[in-house]
């Protein structure tokens, strides 16, 4: 089971690693989109290919709806935002069907109250651009992370992993609002953004391959 979690993590590793390094090299532009989208397509289909039941379905729809996300965006940003958008709200769907069992300590409750109330903060960071799109989508985003925290996947992985997507995000608020400069901001956005994608697709992955799920 470990393999099939690490290869396809690994390919998705090389492929983020891949665009990053290209993105400002001049492809053509299909290829660009190409080679964007190949990190989260790898985790989708392999997603995908392992799923026997609901909860590995969810998680091939989020990294499906992922990796459309990150292609779409290089069309039109509010459809691919739009397609980020379902992919947290079936991500939160994923979480809270594998809510955490027992009672939770106060200082995860208070970092799972934390990640939610960090909604105000991202719309706040757009600035000029904040609109209602933006507030919804925030108020999605911080509720996503807020649920992979609460869930019984792994917290090193799953957990951090939704944490990073919201950095990512942030940083990327931070940029249309005009409050860091685009060049800067894309050297934390990517990075940040696959990380996440691959550490919640371990750690999902792991917990329901340990139960043949």
């Amino acid at each position: 089971m470990a393999q099939r979690i690490a290869l396809p993590a690994s390919l998705a590793a090389i492929a983020a690693i891949a665009y990053f390094l290209a993105m400002n090299a001049g492809l053509p532009f299909a290829a660009h989109v190409a080679l964007k989208g190949a990190c989260v397509t790898i985790l989708a289909i392999a997603a995908a290919i392992a799923a026997r039941r609901t909860d590995g379905w969810l998680l091939a729809g989020v990294m499906a709806l992922g990796a459309l996300g990150d292609m779409l965006l290089e069309y039109d940003m509010m459809v691919g935002a739009g397609a980020f958008a379902l992919g947290h709200v079936t991500a939160i769907w994923l979480y809270l069907r594998n809510r955490r069992a027992g009672p939770m300590p106060v200082s995860q409750r208070g970092a799972a109250l934390a990640l939610l109330l960090s909604a105000p903060f991202l719309y706040l960071i757009a600035g000029p651009a904040a609109n209602a799109g933006i507030a919804l989508y925030s108020a999605l985003l911080a509720a996503m992370a807020a649920a992979a925290w609460t869930s019984r996947f792994s917290r090193y992985r799953t957990g951090i992993g939704a944490i990073l997507f919201l950095a990512s995000d942030a940083f990327i608020f931070a940029r249309i609002g005009g409050r860091m400069d685009p060049h800067e901001a894309a050297l934390f956005i990517w990075p940040l953004y696959t990380a996440g994608q691959i550490l919640i697709f371990v750690g999902v992955r792991q917990r329901l391959g340990t139960e043949g799920r």
